[in-house]
């Protein structure tokens, strides 16, 4: 027995907010898309086969970028038709290429179905069971109302159920069953527990989960961010960076952004502030992002002479485009002289304005190396950084 997996997510979700947000299965919630927490429970599920997601047309690049962080190489992309029926239909069709068995059917929008519930369904597959709905008892209690706005009757509630996802199926009997609703035009059905039920496949009910809930309305969304939000741990990554200059004739070293008059000079190919070279690093390393080399080689001569001010500015770009928040940054510089004391605070500022944080979050210290090596016979200036940024959206 193999069991197959089509994911449902050719929806345009019109329920789930303005449309200018896009698809629903494609919205962050968590900072992941829909998506992606739904195709990466399966994917991490150890008795799962073959995968086929089935989109929309026009959502080829939306689901490349959604799925783009997942181990996704082998999943079957295929599109869907027009209504949820036919696009499940198409995904059994690809899914039947494979060498899956069984088919398990889930919607896209259910991001927070579990390995104990598919678990629960394959052991109903291993008891020779070919039909398998995943569904949680009706705890409300119900009322049918009629036309009038007034309740006509209330509805005992013993025996009721309320259906989810993934259904399953003998992959052979499924299909079989949508085909001849195609070929009949029956497009009506709701699930397909009822595609199997009309073709009089006896359909079994295996414990679902109340957690398993379908995303359809904007505060389905909201509510589903929160709750992710909540069970995140926070992404707090720390980075290092170490930079070193020679020291030789000249009339000043520039730390920081500060120009200090000295008798000697930092040599490199940009103004060589040590700090900030180091301090760059330390940004990029929390987003393994390289380093200042790759971003800018010296080799490259439009950046003789420059100031390091660009490289620290690009820097905390980056990390502000991959969701970065700087919450500090320090730099301990090693040198013999000049003195740092009396400059500090400028370069903090510095610091502070370029990477567009408080002053109280930027720290410069400053120590000799007591005449030992080569900062102590005064032959470089050195550097180490250590910055603190806090990514969004890391799950726990």
């Amino acid at each position: 027995m193999t069991i197959g997996i089509v994911i449902v997510a050719a929806g345009r979700g019109e329920r789930a907010g303005s449309p200018d947000e896009g698809p629903k299965q494609y919205r962050p919630i968590g900072g992941r898309p829909v998506i992606a927490h739904t195709l990466d429970t399966f994917l991490r599920w150890q008795r799962r086969g073959p995968i086929v997601v089935v989109i929309h047309p026009d959502d080829e690049e939306l689901y490349e970028g959604a799925t783009a962080a997942l181990s996704a190489s082998g999943v079957i992309l295929t599109f869907g038709g027009d209504t949820r029926q036919r696009s499940v239909y198409e995904g059994l069709k690809a899914l039947s290429a494979t060498e899956a068995t069984h088919v398990m059917i889930h919607d896209a929008a259910r991001p927070f179905v579990d390995h104990a519930l598919l678990d629960r369904i394959a052991a109903a597959f291993d008891e020779g069971i070919d039909a398998v709905l995943p569904a949680v008892g009706v705890t409300d209690t119900l009322k049918r109302g009629g036309t009038d706005g007034r309740v006509h009757e209330t509805v005992p509630r013993a025996g009721l159920y309320a259906a989810q996802t993934p259904q399953s199926f003998l992959l052979s009997e499924i299909r079989s069953a949508h085909e001849k609703a195609a070929a009949l035009r029956r497009d009506d059905f709701t699930d397909d527990a009822a595609i199997a039920e009309w073709a009089g496949m006896p359909v079994s009910i295996v414990e679902g989960s109340v957690d398993n809930i379908k995303l359809t309305v904007k505060r389905d969304m909201t509510m589903a961010d929160e709750r992710l939000t909540a069970n995140a741990l926070p992404d707090v990554r720390t980075g290092n960076g170490y930079d070193v200059h020679q020291l030789v004739p000249g009339d000043g070293v520039t730390l920081c952004g500060v120009f200090i008059p000295h008798d000697q000079k930092l040599s490199g190919h940009s103004d060589a502030d040590v700090a900030l070279h180091a301090l760059t690093d330390a940004l990029l390393a929390t987003c393994g992002a390289g380093d200042i080399g790759d971003h800018f080689p010296p080799s490259d001569m439009q950046w003789k002479g420059a100031s390091s001010k660009i490289f620290l500015d690009h820097a905390a770009k980056i990390v502000r485009e991959k969701g970065g928040t700087i919450m500090n940054a320090d730099v301990s510089l090693i040198a013999e002289a000049p003195k740092v004391g009396p400059h500090r605070d400028k370069m903090r500022e510095n610091m502070a304005t370029i990477l567009g944080i408080s002053i109280d979050r930027c720290s410069v210290k400053a120590t000799t190396n007591e005449t030992i090596g080569f900062v102590g016979r005064r032959e470089g200036i050195a550097a180490i950084a250590t910055a603190t940024v806090v990514y969004r959206g890391s799950p726990a």
